[in-house]
């Protein structure tokens, strides 16, 4: 069956290519009108040399030029973002570690991810409850730099077994003495796909709204 639409991006895709092509010869074309001119109504005491004219037609040759660079990178540009959503739109139902602070406890089992920029020599996690109170701290040690799993039992601090639901944890990194907050990472169910202006933005459940570019790793 022929699909009526077909053959609507070709077209439109065909006449923006005509128009872009048009502009261009009409460029020139008025840049050689101007030239001509100029040369019919110089002084004849003081006529153009050749490295004036050959200047002008290097800039018209410039001007052409960027026309067809500004084509060329449009083109290029569309191309990346068409390939961009086949990509995110590859990503539905599959699980990704995206920059978040949230851990879903499920049947006494929680992960997460801290991104760390340099090694550390030692880093903690702390991890709240809905209201804001800290239930665990851990001790993760001396960790290189890199992506560093984060797996919780679900027991507090009193070796107490927690109940499942949302909890939301942060981290603090020591190196030399000096301490820095670590990036968080938060893994999450990718339900749908949207493209905007700015690339294609992922729906990553109770985790929001997270663009494609953020993606850490796919599981």
């Amino acid at each position: 069956m022929i699909n009526p639409t077909s053959g609507i991006g070709a077209t439109t895709q065909t006449s923006a290519t005509t128009s872009s092509k048009n502009t261009a010869a009409e460029s020139q074309d008025r840049f050689l009108k101007l030239l001509v001119t100029q040369m019919k109504n110089q002084d004849p005491l003081n006529p153009m040399d050749n490295a004036q004219v050959t200047s002008q037609m290097a800039q018209l040759s410039t001007v052409s030029g960027i026309d067809k660079l500004n084509a060329t990178l449009q083109a290029l540009s569309s191309s990346m973002v068409a390939s961009q959503s086949m990509q995110a739109a590859s990503m539905i139902g599959h699980v990704v570690m995206v920059p978040g602070n949230r851990m879903d406890l499920v049947n006494g089992k929680a992960v997460g991810a801290l991104d760390l920029t340099q090694p550390a020599d030692s880093v903690s996690v702390a991890i709240t409850d809905g209201a804001g109170n800290v239930v665990r701290n851990m001790q993760l040690g001396s960790q290189n730099a890199g992506s560093v799993a984060l797996q919780w039992d679900g027991l507090n601090d009193m070796g107490q077994q927690l109940a499942d639901g949302n909890y939301k944890f942060n981290a603090t990194a020591v190196l030399g003495g000096v301490k820095s907050t670590a990036s968080t990472m938060s893994y999450g169910l990718v339900n749908s796909v949207m493209q905007g202006t700015q690339g294609a933005t992922l729906n990553v459940g109770q985790l929001g709204e997270v663009s494609f570019a953020s993606v850490k790793q796919i599981l």
